[in-house]
């Protein structure tokens, strides 16, 4: 029994390990999220505010105030946009999405300091 259970752990992790060639998701990178928030969303969003709606900004208290406080929802809203948000799909990989709504949240978490 020991052995089966050890044989289907290697199995397991021998199914989960990454094959060269063969591109795998990675974690976000909040650095590369920085760079792409300074490029498409500092200037409506400069210091985590918000020029032309001022309670929707990405303070953490407004995120969870309108349920965006996750990296699924910010994601979402990036992806879809919402008015008078665009959407970014056409413009951003998922992974740079990702990155920018990863560094949204952690910026969030420190009060945009």
């Amino acid at each position: 029994m020991k052995k089966l259970l050890i044989l289907g752990l290697l199995i397991l992790s021998l199914s989960l390990a990454p094959v060269p060639g063969i591109p795998t998701a990675r974690a976000a990178d909040t650095a590369n999220g920085a760079k792409i928030f300074q490029v498409h969303c500092a200037g409506c969003h400069p210091g985590g505010g918000n020029i032309i709606r001022r309670g929707k900004n990405l303070k953490k208290r407004a995120l969870k105030r309108y349920k965006r406080d996750s990296l699924g929802a910010i994601a979402s809203l990036v992806t879809k946009g919402k008015s008078p948000m665009s959407a970014y799909k056409d413009r951003l990989t998922a992974q740079e999405i990702e990155d920018v709504s990863a560094y949204v949240l952690e910026q969030a978490e420190k009060n945009w300091k």
